[in-house]
């Protein structure tokens, strides 16, 4: 094997490998409003021996989702429970029950909260 056909081949190797690694990262979340919507979501993330799963807490749902898309399914179970659950007006987030009740109120402070509360969940 010639020295530029290995050259070639690490080559390859490295630009598919960060190719994998750049799409299966999650979106960007903003820290506080991600963290004060945390507790509501019912979303959590548990460690088997085959890889990681994503339980519902609230219906028992277990999702087995593929190693590398394990964060794209979670950012897309939130995004669908945000849809469901939150409410945007004059700068105020409100997270809902399932009985349309208001459990919390979060006020949008900046506006790269504000774009990521509409980029994210789309609301």
């Amino acid at each position: 094997m010639s020295r530029k056909m290995f050259i070639g081949l690490i080559f390859i190797f490295v630009f598919l490998s960060a190719v994998t690694f750049i799409t299966s990262m999650p979106q960007s979340k903003n820290v506080r409003i991600n963290a004060a919507l945390k507790p509501y979501m019912p979303f959590v993330l548990q460690k088997e021996l085959k890889g990681l799963t994503i339980l519902n807490t609230k219906t028992g749902t277990i999702y087995k989702p593929k190693l590398n898309d394990v964060y794209k399914r979670l950012d897309q179970l939130e995004q669908q429970w945000g849809k469901k659950h939150l409410k945007l007006a004059n700068n105020i987030l409100s997270v809902i029950n399932d009985q349309n009740k208001t459990i919390k109120n979060i006020q949008i402070k900046t506006k790269k909260e504000a774009s990521f509360v509409h980029r994210f969940f789309k609301i």
